[in-house]
């Protein structure tokens, strides 16, 4: 049966000589896909099956099987993001993290909102919107689905909504004046950005306007909370790391 999905590749891999399997993630999840001959530069469906493609799919679809490409649509190509070591060093973590993000009990709806909150961020930095600042609006919002969920509300060890001091990656959220024992002070007009890093809608954003050092506080503070809470090992993100210093 042919079907027509639209979806974001995640990854490929070559299979046999001339072909390769791809994962497309839609807004129902991943579609793993057999494209035969895409590694021949000829191929109609070698570009649209590339790393980091947004396109429409029309596949002959294997509900428990790996589905077959047919021919398919590019939408976005991200060019800008190809053509940028800085750039393609997000995506490409951003890929991995929704990836493993996927691997979590989802259900439906929740699955919709992160491919929309994905695509979303990916074409805003095709746009060239600060390509940190938008990484860092996702990995807040992805908190909640990975199970570690950060809290913005009240002090993470007695629920105090007064007196806030500071906000602890080790201890995972704010801190007020009681519970407060030399934790490095963050100022609270960061924690009032990271909340609005977590309310915003990535697909309104037209511009950004934030302080520098403020950007790069919050993208430490969210290096390490990843760090302490999540469990993950991602090797993109390592490598995004060292460029992020360079």
């Amino acid at each position: 049966m042919l079907k027509k999905i639209e979806g974001i590749v995640l990854n490929e891999t070559q299979f046999r000589e001339t072909s390769k399997i791809i994962n497309v993630f839609t807004e129902t999840g991943i579609k793993g896909l057999i494209c035969k001959g895409a590694m021949n530069i000829k191929n109609k469906n070698r570009i649209p099956s590339m790393k980091l493609v947004l396109g429409n799919f029309n596949i002959y679809d294997k509900e428990d099987k790996l589905s077959t490409l047919a021919d398919s649509d590019v939408i976005n190509y991200f060019p800008h993001i190809r053509n940028d070591i800085t750039l393609i060093s997000y995506a490409s973590y951003l890929c991995d993290l929704i990836n493993q993000t996927l691997r979590q009990e989802l259900n439906n709806e929740e699955v919709k909102i992160i491919y929309n909150i994905f695509k979303n961020a990916l074409l805003k930095i095709e746009d060239g919107l600060n390509p940190m600042v938008i990484t860092n609006i996702l990995e807040v919002k992805l908190l909640d689905y990975l199970g570690v969920g950060l809290n913005l509300t009240n002090c993470t060890i007695c629920g105090n909504k007064k007196d806030i001091v500071t906000l602890s990656s080790e201890k995972g959220g704010l801190l007020c004046r009681n519970c407060y024992h030399g934790e490095r002070i963050i100022p609270l007009s960061i924690i009032k950005i990271l909340n609005m890093y977590y309310l915003v809608d990535i697909k309104s954003i037209s511009k950004l306007s934030i302080k520098e050092d403020i950007i790069l506080e919050i993208n430490r503070f969210l290096n390490n909370y990843y760090d302490d809470y999540t469990g993950l090992y991602l090797k993109s993100k390592d490598f995004l790391k060292t460029i992020e210093k360079l």
